[in-house]
């Protein structure tokens, strides 16, 4: 006579675990609809609540309105008939040198900014804000369009911190003048703050602001005369080029990443 062996209630339950946990895994997981199209790196999530309204977005081939709308990873979103993907979210810094353009493409251009960094990874990335060609340093891509969203909205305050050589000695005037403030076309700029480098050569300024008006710096020093030989930026929003070499790039780590999400850079 055989004997049954005991039922093994602990072998059991841990089954059943793995078994609810596997359920668990490869459910789907529901996110909002501004969400995903945030995450697609389209726009921020208030603009793609825009979309929703307009009737611009489409879930399975039917137009979605509802502003509370929720899909999973395997529903079909389309934008203007191209299908969306809410692909992984990279973020890259780069120290952009002279003579590279600020955009994805330009056939006029010899180098932009992508080129230096296209075997960095598969997603498609964007610059954050622009510099110009000549203009070097701090420069942030990513297809994160909410952060882009906010880092470029001049509500934010982001502190931006440029080193300037000048072809000739700055008066101590004119760091008064851009001080107290100026008007400089149809823009105003007045600088958080600003000075000498190194009180012994007074042709390189540091200067910090928190606009963002098209070539700020470069129209300032021109409309007092002086011509910028080098402009370079140094911080934005917290980041610096610290290790990173003219012209190389670094992924930001997971903590600069929650800083720059919670606005808590200066």
């Amino acid at each position: 006579m055989t004997s049954k062996k005991p039922y093994n209630n602990k072998k059991a339950n841990e089954r059943n675990s793995s078994n609810e946990k596997k359920n668990i895994e490869h459910s789907p997981r529901e996110i909002r609809l501004n969400k995903f199209i945030a995450n697609a790196g389209i726009c921020s999530r208030r603009e793609a609540d825009e979309l929703i309204k307009s009737g611009a977005i489409t879930v399975n081939s039917k137009v979605v309105t509802e502003l509370g709308a929720k899909v999973t990873l395997k529903d079909t979103v389309r934008y203007k008939g191209k299908h969306l993907s809410s692909e992984k979210k990279v973020y890259i810094l780069l120290n952009k040198p002279k003579d590279v353009v600020t955009t994805r493409k330009d056939e006029h251009a010899k180098r932009t900014v992508i080129d230096l960094i296209k075997h960095a990874c598969p997603e498609r990335v964007y610059p954050v804000g622009r510099l110009d060609k000549n203009t070097t340093g701090v420069l942030l891509l990513t297809n994160d369009g909410e952060l882009t969203s906010q880092l470029t909205h001049p509500q934010h305050n982001k502190k931006k911190v440029y080193q300037v050589t000048l072809d000739k000695n700055v008066t101590k005037v004119d760091l008064i003048k851009i001080a107290e403030g100026l008007k400089v076309g149809e823009d105003y700029i007045k600088a958080d703050a600003i000075s000498y480098v190194n009180t012994e050569d007074k042709t390189i300024i540091g200067i910090e602001i928190h606009t963002g008006q098209n070539r700020i710096i470069r129209r300032t020093f021109e409309s007092l005369g002086y011509e910028v030989k080098k402009l370079d930026r140094v911080l934005f929003a917290g980041l610096t080029k610290k290790n990173v070499p003219r012209g190389k790039w670094r992924f930001l780590t997971e903590k600069e990443v929650n800083i720059l999400k919670m606005k808590a850079y200066k």
